[in-house]
């Protein structure tokens, strides 16, 4: 075989899971070996047989395979265009969400725990948020391409009954015990306080890197090792009656910031029932928009309100790190409370 690298453009990456997705589904066309996926510089390096193809071939082919999760792949640098229009229909629609959220914890119908802390609430309305993002194409991904491999054998309904079982089983038991795991450890007030810092800065992150105008902060995002993410993704191309329920386990371990902001705070708790509560409720928050990509091909990506509603996501992201924020330094003693609830 005449091996042969090329390096193109790919348009529709916002952080590290994309990566993974993008690579992962290159390597399922039969002429490519191996890929890379540059988030920094929105480029994808294949290697494999390329002999006779010509790079707006390869582009194509990478397009077709792609598209349904919002990735476009040629030959040229493709503009990666800003919205900054965008935040006039985003920035009301956040504050709206926000104030809505803040009225229904000032009257206790979110404020499920104590305050200083990331209510149950508040983890199920950003479960919702992250089902949405784009970091948790790689999770719609798994979905399916799972779907596809069961529909084959006729099998439609029972494969995504499990997947979802096996996710919410997972997250509720695994976040137990990363909170027991913290019960371990006898935190200082300083060491929570850092750990409360931890935990806004991520947010944070992910809620800049949702509006799509600062490309550096891609970079910034943290991130389960590859290795261990490829292996996760892995376990959907495999047909087997349990396979649908080890694939909702694994996505425990996949690379969606979200996920890991919350099993931070989890660790935090050093309980296993607030542990198991608060990642169930963050899974339940996730439930409806994967149920609804597990019966059918939805995707934001290619809506035309796509940019508003990434936009909208990522200012409820960065008001809720922001929230958490003041909580701690409150907490802390070195501001005073700003709001009453």
């Amino acid at each position: 075989m005449n091996t042969q690298t090329l390096t193109l453009h790919i348009r529709g990456m916002h952080c590290r899971a994309c990566t993974l997705l993008t690579e992962s589904g290159a390597v399922e066309l039969p002429y490519i070996t191996r890929a890379h996926s540059d988030l920094k510089h929105h480029t994808i390096t294949v290697e494999g047989d390329l002999a006779g193809k010509l790079p707006g071939e390869v582009a194509l082919a990478l397009t077709e395979k792609l598209h349904s999760h919002g990735y476009t792949v040629s030959v040229d640098k493709q503009h990666q265009a800003k919205g900054w229009a965008d935040f006039r229909v985003a920035v009301p629609v956040a504050l709206a969400f926000i104030a809505g959220f803040v009225l229904l914890q000032k009257f206790g119908l979110v404020n499920l725990v104590p305050g200083g802390s990331v209510t149950y609430g508040t983890a199920f309305v950003l479960g919702i948020v992250a089902s949405l993002s784009t970091c948790m194409a790689v999770v719609g991904g798994l979905v399916l391409s799972m779907s596809a491999t069961f529909a084959k054998e006729g099998d439609r309904v029972r494969p995504q009954i499990l997947f979802h079982a096996g996710r919410l089983i997972s997250f509720v038991l695994l976040g137990g015990v990363i909170g027991a795991i913290g019960s371990a450890f006898a935190l200082s007030g300083a060491a929570s306080f850092a750990l409360s810092l931890l935990i806004a800065a991520v947010m944070l992150t992910l809620g800049i890197n949702l509006l799509g105008i600062f490309h550096w902060s891609k970079r910034l995002q943290p991130a389960m090792p590859k290795f261990l993410a490829r292996h996760a993704y892995g376990v959907s191309k495999l047909n087997h009656t349990l396979t649908p329920f080890a694939v909702g386990v694994a996505t425990f371990f996949l690379p969606c910031g979200f996920t890991q902001s919350m099993q931070i705070y989890t660790l935090s708790t050093g309980s296993f029932l607030a542990g198991a509560l608060t990642m169930g409720a963050f899974a339940l928050g996730t439930l409806p928009v994967l149920s609804l990509v597990s019966f059918s091909s939805f995707s934001i990506h290619d809506r035309a309100y796509a940019g508003i509603f990434f936009k909208t996501a990522g200012l409820v992201v960065i008001l809720f790190a922001l929230y958490n924020l003041m909580n701690a330094l409150v907490v802390a003693g070195l501001i005073q409370p700003l709001f009453s609830f």
